[in-house]
């Protein structure tokens, strides 16, 4: 009798070897290097770039110019500080980034500006509503009479000329202070301790940052945190930080050169509008500026509630899932 044919499918193949665990430590976790080493690795080359380029600048002033560096805080914004400034630290932070995506094995876009959305849609429809924003703060204070617009400011050409360079300084800004706060070191955070816990304590810090600005109050700084909070819900229900951008651009292109108010307790420079205050600080926002009125988080809290009710998805994914 011959043997009994032996199906293939039903044949018994060996048990799999379970494959360990990747090794942790204090440095590394499952999934690489740990969130807030990463965040530390991240501030130390940024701060590496800022020191080469400033060495590189002294040697330049000292033995080619003979001239001293100096070091000072701005008393007025103008379109050239502004981009010089905000444009250093969009460039610093953005290196620093690309670094930490080759270490990381991601793409510079996973950290909030994805190239395929710049500047279309979610970018205008921001920059509108920052106008919208800063226009309803101020035309509450006008109806309490504590603003009051006194004329044009500038005239003929010039009036082009500053559109342009102040358009492009505030898009600069934008950029800048957003992913700086709320761009790689957000996207890190968050995979280390969760989306809003990281929102609050960056939040914290964009409004220590403003607080060297002169003049500045602590409720204009409370104002700061406001709109960092209000940015991060942005950031959360978009998916990127587009939109945030622009509303950071249109606040401030129409609070200092459309309506010629002080940011931040920075005077405007070369603004269309003259205009001025008067009232109580808690209305006008004394010398910081709309920014510490009592109207400005009430018109923050108002457009983060109508907001809401257009983007109802979180769309925030640094982890592959929701966050």
């Amino acid at each position: 009798m011959s043997e009994p044919a032996i199906n293939p499918a039903l044949s018994i193949s060996p048990p799999a070897v379970p494959q360990p665990p990747p090794a942790t430590s204090v440095f590394r976790g499952p999934h690489g290097i740990r969130a807030g080493w990463r965040a530390l690795i991240f501030l130390a080359i940024v701060v590496g770039l800022v020191a080469a380029v400033n060495l590189v600048v002294w040697l330049v002033m000292h033995f080619l110019l003979h001239r001293p560096l100096q070091f000072g805080t701005a008393s007025s914004l103008s379109p050239a500080a502004a981009i010089l400034s905000d444009g250093a630290i969009f460039l610093f932070s953005g290196l620093a980034a690309l670094i930490m995506s080759r270490i990381e094995h991601r793409k510079w876009e996973q950290y909030g500006l994805p190239l395929r959305f710049a500047f279309r849609r979610d970018f205008w429809i921001g920059t509108l509503v920052g106008f919208l924003a800063i226009s309803t703060s101020l035309l509450a204070i006008f109806a309490f009479h504590g603003f009051h617009l006194t004329g044009i400011a500038i005239h003929g050409k010039t009036i082009l000329t500053s559109t342009a360079a102040w358009t492009a300084a505030f898009v600069i800004v934008g950029l800048g202070e957003e992913f700086a706060f709320r761009g790689y070191l957000q996207f890190t955070l968050t995979t280390g301790m969760g989306f809003w816990p990281s929102a609050i304590v960056l939040s914290v810090l964009f409004g220590f940052a403003h607080a060297a600005n002169p003049g500045e109050t602590k409720f204009g700084l409370f104002s700061v945190v406001c709109f960092a909070m209000l940015f991060c819900l942005i950031l959360r229900r978009t998916g990127n930080l587009w939109w945030v951008v622009g509303f950071h651009a249109g606040w401030d292109w129409g609070q200092t050169f459309f309506y010629g108010v002080a940011d931040s307790g920075l005077p405007a420079y070369q603004n269309l509008f003259n205009s001025t205050f008067s009232g109580p600080r808690w209305l006008t926002g004394g010398s910081v500026g709309p920014e510490a009125s009592i109207f400005t988080p009430l018109t923050l809290l108002l457009v983060a509630i109508v907001f809401t009710r257009f983007y109802r998805e979180n769309r925030y994914d640094p982890l592959g899932r929701q966050t």
